[in-house]
């Protein structure tokens, strides 16, 4: 008799916890049966244009090569050279990669705004680029902290446009190498934050990622920004990070792909957008196949399953690896060939130097 009421009072104790569910928590598996293919190594060797190791200069690389080689891919670009710090950081970073991984690993190098009152910054920050490519940076990384929150000397915000920066978006233009820039978040993050705001879940477990217009300026101010420095420097190659934040709007990302020639992107963290729009996505993809690269940017191994996934197959319904970012389902866009080749590596041959071409097929 007791051990029946014990039972009964736990299916009660069940029932009036799933009635009393929470949104966050309801996140029940598909029962749809559609074939399914996990890929786990990509395709073709593949170049990821959008990475951070900020331990590199005394990190053991053998490790870090050993999980890349289980993804097919084949040169990893660190956009932390400096790691946010000094020229130390990122001499030990090359060296690391000189003396144990030459053909394996490209590095970028970074700028310090902090000190961009100075009267003499911008010559500086201009020779002090110029050096850290003699020593083997291959390109510049823009956090989006340039344009959101670094300030100057009085506390105003440091615009993205500011003339004392063009110098050296000219001088990346004249060394040849490209500018990876992020800049802004989504969208949505600057959206009140209601039943309309599609990533509501996002801002509700990651309160952070809110923005308020009367802390930042508003998410088209930014945006505007980085457009006038494409216009201003068309000698100058850059590299908007995260597809611009446009994944939602491939039809305006392809307005600025037409407007902007010297605009170049990556696919980092915005594979779930392209993902619920297959057929728009793969056209868009095919048509703009010279201008976009692969980039995943944090570095998890196993989420990169789901890009290979979205590229490669024609999967129905499947979900992304984090319900808070994307509780939509994705399908696959199973690109053509050659225009999946031109994403793994062609582009980023083409557009970032130094990067060992053997590594990859002659077609």
């Amino acid at each position: 008799m007791r051990l029946s009421l014990v039972i009964t009072m736990i299916f009660f104790i069940t029932l009036a916890h799933c009635q009393s569910m929470e949104f966050e928590e309801y996140n029940p598996p598909s029962t749809l049966k559609v074939p399914e293919h996990a890929v786990t190594k990509a395709r073709y060797p593949f170049i990821d244009v959008h990475n951070h190791q900020f331990s590199m200069p005394t990190q053991d690389l053998s490790q870090l090569v050993e999980e890349m080689d289980k993804l097919n891919m084949m040169v990893m670009v660190n956009l932390s050279g400096r790691g946010r710090g000094s020229t130390t950081h990122l001499s030990g970073a090359l060296n690391n990669v000189h003396k144990n991984y030459p053909n394996r690993f490209i590095v970028f190098t970074n700028i310090d705004l902090s000190g961009i009152d100075d009267p003499n910054w911008t010559e500086n920050t201009v020779q002090q680029l110029v050096e850290d490519v003699k020593m083997g940076a291959n390109g510049l990384k823009i956090y989006k902290s340039q344009g959101m929150d670094n300030k100057d000397s009085q506390g105003k915000r440091i615009p993205i446009n500011d003339p004392r920066i063009d110098p050296i978006w000219e001088k990346c233009g004249e060394l040849g190498i490209p500018v990876l820039i992020h800049a802004a978040d989504p969208k949505s993050f600057w959206d009140p934050m209601d039943a309309n705001n599609e990533r509501w879940l996002e801002l509700k477990t990651h309160p952070g990622r809110r923005r308020y217009n009367t802390d930042t300026p508003s998410w088209e101010t930014i945006i505007a920004e980085q457009h006038d420095i494409f216009a201003k420097h068309p000698a100058t190659k850059f590299i908007n990070a995260h597809l611009g934040w446009y994944a939602n709007d491939l039809a305006t990302l392809g307005q600025l792909m037409d407007k902007y020639p010297n605009m170049y992107s990556e696919i980092g963290a915005v594979i779930a957008e392209l993902g619920r729009q297959p057929r728009f996505a793969k056209a868009f993809l095919t048509k703009y196949q010279d201008k976009v690269m692969f980039g995943k940017d944090a570095w998890h191994p196993e989420e990169y399953y789901t890009y290979f996934r979205v590229l490669e197959t024609d999967d129905e319904y499947f979900p992304y690896y984090k319900k808070y970012h994307a509780y939509w389902k994705m399908y696959g866009l199973n690109l053509d060939d050659e225009v999946l080749k031109k994403i793994y590596y062609k582009n980023a041959l083409n557009i970032i130097p130094n990067i060992d071409k053997s590594l990859f097929p002659k077609d």
